[in-house]
This record gives structure tokens, sequence and C-alpha cells, in this order.
């Protein structure tokens, strides 16, 4: 799972489960989906639109093995679709080209909670940032060491996971405080 964290504030979640079926995903994603309308927090999928239309949340997020972005917007319509860009401009110049509702970009870091195969750089990210008005996401290692030199350089959220779920030091609403 996924929190995308802005100025102390928890804007979307991503509710990311690779190893569960449809049927346990429904049964989960429904209870998030109370919270977060409790909370007002935009509620996205993970690499499931279909998911994501069965339960009638925000949106959802696609990587680049995923539903294309054109086949997944006729099936949920004007949702948020966000698409992973990896550290590609081409992949960028697609995905804002096809009218994603934001780019995630990155990794930036080192993660424990997926393989770094793509590594982005604040340069990256400068680039992209010149190039459009889309949302930025960056993703990757983000912790409280490291989050704020993204934020000074224009990513507009921020996404973090494992700081947040596997801090063994902290509490999740304890590791969020730590980002100010």
């Amino acid at each position: 799972m996924h929190e995308v964290l802005r100025s102390k504030k928890v804007s979307f979640f991503q509710l990311r489960l690779k190893k569960e079926n449809f049927k346990k995903k429904i049964i989960i994603g429904k209870k998030i989906k109370k919270i977060c309308e409790k909370f007002n927090v935009k509620f996205l999928v993970n690499d499931d639109v279909f998911l994501s239309k069965k339960l009638n949340i925000d949106g959802c997020h696609l990587g680049q093995k995923d539903m294309n972005i054109l086949e997944a917007r006729k099936f949920i319509g004007n949702k948020i679709i966000g698409i992973t860009c990896h550290n590609s401009i081409k992949l960028v110049k697609n995905a804002i080209k096809n009218k994603a509702s934001y780019l995630a970009i990155g990794a930036f870091n080192t993660s424990k909670t997926k393989k770094v195969k793509f590594k982005a750089s604040i340069n990256l990210l400068k680039k992209v940032r010149k190039m459009t008005k889309t949302p930025i996401v960056a993703i990757g290692g983000i912790n409280s060491d490291n989050y704020k030199k993204l934020l000074l350089n224009k990513a507009n959220f921020l996404a973090i996971s494992g700081y947040i779920w596997n801090n063994k030091k902290l509490k999740p609403i304890e590791a969020i405080k730590n980002l100010k």
C-alpha cells in the first residue's frame, strides 16, 4: 500500500495488493474506501482498472505493463489515471500526450518495497517540470531524510510506502508526522 503525501497531508491513498485475489481486494477496498471518504482522501488502486471500476473509486495507477491508458479511460471514464514513467522522457511525453492525470517518476532512491530497476535524478525531475504542468509524483525510497529535496525541485506529490508501513522505529502516524 502507498500513501502519497503533500505538506503534512495525505492527499491520495493507493491500494497496492499484488498477492490477493480479486474478491479479497474488493473486501479490503470497500473498507479503505469508507476511510478515504471520511477523511476526504482520493482513493486509487494500483494496476487494476477493473477493481477501480467495481469499487467506484477515484481512479487507478497504471504501470507500463498494465492496461493502456486509452483503454483504461474508455473503461473508467474521467477518473484519475496515473502513469509510471520510470526515468524516461519518452514515457513522460507519451503519458502527457495521452492525458495522464499524473506522472510517476522514479525511483529516486533505493527502496525495500520493490527492486529498483530505473534510477531517476533531480535533473530529470527539473526537465519534466519544464515540459508540463501535469502533476509529478516522485517515487522510490522516500523518507524523512530525502523528501524535501524532491519537493524543492517541484515534485507535486511524494509516493511513500516503506517508510510509513515497514518502519521498524516508527508507527505509521509517527512516520507521517516526521514529514513536515
